[in-house]
């Protein structure tokens, strides 16, 4: 080769080395920048140049034209990829579940300073004071004062609760929100990166060209995805990237499909669903979309009626979570049936805590007057003229047993609100809905209050009969309501307990699962700890190993420099003394 054209062979390895020096430089910069891949020049042969064809020897005469620069690739593994994505959305199921477990063990441990178990102890201190003497006047006060303090922090406790399902209803829409925020983010950036590296493709179909750092900002924006749901990926021949959402596209290729939220005009409860999915109408006076709720659970985004379960992917993504711990409406005790429960609430956090409070609070207010009334009932039916523990009801003007428990909403006395299944109707899982009973019917925490003539004169309960005998018996029998063990959390659980132990089941109840929860979130920080230090490894910047390549690749333009000089000096020699 000339000595001419062997300055481009120096030339070549003097811009592929420092092309080589800035790249090492810029991953030394970003040592610390989060999501940050590193990146890896990779170098190939120049084209040889052919001088003669000899078809008597093995090979022709060629001649090297020096180093070229390939591209500049981010050092990834595709697979702990996938792995940390999984496992992360995974982490983060669990972590709501028990972050709302925890939010529930505190409102039902403490409500202003004072645990909700005294109060429930404190009404039964009363019950077997006014057993000891029904007839007086103090102990019967007392009695009305702490059926009042119980119904005051029970109604405390449950609207804590309905305000923490309200807290989780606003996180499953700001998770919506995001999830759209990312899918229009990626869609952009698929735009850019095709624009770049398809636009810069030489021959071969090969791109001299990588933008890398959109790529970092595009799998960080993954990794997020992945935490708030199940997805699948995979990058096309044009460089974009497709997502699906729980089997279903959110990303593909110029399109970013966005998740809708449906409000229930009933409980305010927010759906996520896929407006792709969903036939609207358009409000002729707004120009909005208008979904139907029938469309709306035909495009939902998850089914929350699957099992949840690590073998099948279910237990993946806060989104999913949040929804399961919130439930569809504001549970009560008839929630708790058992043609119910597995179908409604029983996976559900909230839902099942709220029934199984509003059970205990509904089972004391109605064996109260449960137990006045069957007095009532048994004194009337000996003595028809019978005035004992009756009153007149203001609203149809009918003499009927006094209660101490009164409903807000459906006046009237109805058996002491004892729900009775084959009056009331049967569960129909078709809609959803029980047949036969209307809720603000219902004698549930949030429909109580207590007698007002009651806390006027306590004294109208008087348990002195009208022979003047005291009514011992009655207050034996509220004992008896108290201690008896027939209670039990939920269909699935076989311990029965009584009204005093029943909160203290229902806390440990709590208590234990958020433990549970809590060891499995444990496990999976270290599983999801030990993929990130795997993939760190494998895309993070070792600044040893980059000082070590920056001294390799100094060398290398030392070298070529060097090389240069050489022929320089022998073109100057040739020049200066050959030609004269």
């Amino acid at each position: 080769m000339p000595l001419m054209g062997s300055l481009y062979i120096g030339v070549s390895g003097l811009q592929t080395s420092q092309n080589a020096l800035n790249t090492t430089a810029h991953n030394i910069s970003n040592t610390d920048t989060t999501g940050y891949v590193r990146q890896q020049i990779l170098q190939g042969t120049a084209a040889y140049n052919t001088i003669k064809t000899d078809y008597k020897s093995v090979s022709n005469q060629q001649i090297g034209l020096g180093v070229v620069y390939s591209k500049t690739r981010q050092v990834r593994d595709v697979f702990l990829d996938a792995t940390y994505r999984r496992e992360s959305g995974r982490s983060s199921f669990y972590e709501v579940s028990a972050d709302a477990l925890g939010e529930i063990e505190s409102l039902l441990d403490e409500m202003n300073g004072e645990t909700f178990q005294e109060s429930i102890q404190d009404l039964w201190t009363s019950v077997q004071e006014m057993a000891k003497d029904p007839s007086s006047a103090v102990t019967q006060g007392l009695f009305v004062e702490r059926c009042s303090e119980f119904l005051a922090r029970s109604q405390s406790v449950y609207d804590g609760l309905c305000d923490y399902q309200t807290s989780l209803n606003e996180t499953v829409k700001k998770h919506t929100n995001r999830i759209n925020d990312i899918a229009q983010q990626i869609k952009a950036l698929n735009d850019e990166i095709r624009m770049i590296e398809i636009s810069n493709t030489k021959d071969f179909g090969i791109s001299f060209e990588r933008a890398n750092d959109l790529r970092d900002t595009r799998n960080a924006l993954i990794d997020e995805l992945s935490t708030y749901g199940n997805i699948q990926y995979e990058e096309d021949v044009d460089c974009t990237v497709w997502v699906q959402l729980e089997g279903e596209d959110l990303v593909r290729r110029e399109i970013a499909y966005s998740l809708g939220i449906y409000e229930d005009p009933k409980t305010g409860f927010y759906t996520p669903f896929w407006e792709k999915n969903a036939r609207f109408t358009v409000d002729p006076d707004t120009g909005e979309r208008k979904y139907s709720q029938e469309e709306v659970e035909k495009a939902k985004v998850y089914d929350l009626n699957r099992v949840i379960s690590s073998d099948l992917n279910t237990d993946i993504g806060a989104l999913k979570s949040a929804l399961l711990a919130r439930g569809d409406h504001k549970a009560d005790y008839t929630d708790l049936m058992p043609d119910r429960y597995d179908y409604e609430i029983s996976q559900s956090v909230c839902m099942n805590i709220m029934a199984e409070f509003d059970q205990l609070v509904h089972g004391i207010a109605t064996s109260i007057n449960k137990v006045i009334s069957d007095a009532a009932i048994e004194a009337k039916n000996i003595n028809p003229s019978s005035t004992y523990l009756m009153t007149i009801d203001p609203v149809s003007g009918k003499e009927v047993p006094i209660q101490v428990f009164k409903k807000i909403a459906s006046e009237g006395y109805d058996n002491a609100g004892v729900y009775n299944k084959e009056q009331t109707g049967t569960y129909d899982p078709a809609t959803g809905e029980v047949q036969g009973y209307q809720v603000e019917s219902l004698y549930t925490t949030t429909n109580l209050q207590i007698n007002v003539e009651l806390l006027r004169q306590p004294t109208k309960l008087g348990f002195v009969k009208i022979d003047g005998q005291v009514d011992y018996a009655t207050m034996e029998k509220m004992k008896a309501a108290f201690e008896s063990e027939d209670m039990t959390l939920n269909p699935n659980v076989k311990k029965k307990s009584s009204f005093v132990d029943y909160y203290g089941d229902l806390v440990s109840q709590v208590a234990n699962s958020g433990a549970v929860y809590k060891s499995i979130i444990d496990s999976q920080q270290k599983t999801v700890m030990a993929t990130s230090n795997a993939r760190e490894q494998v895309i993070g910047v070792s600044q040893d190993e980059e000082m070590t390549f920056m001294v390799k690749f100094q060398n290398a333009y030392n070298a070529s420099s060097r090389y240069i000089n050489v022929v320089d000096d022998m073109l100057e020699h040739i020049i200066n003394t050959l030609a004269v």
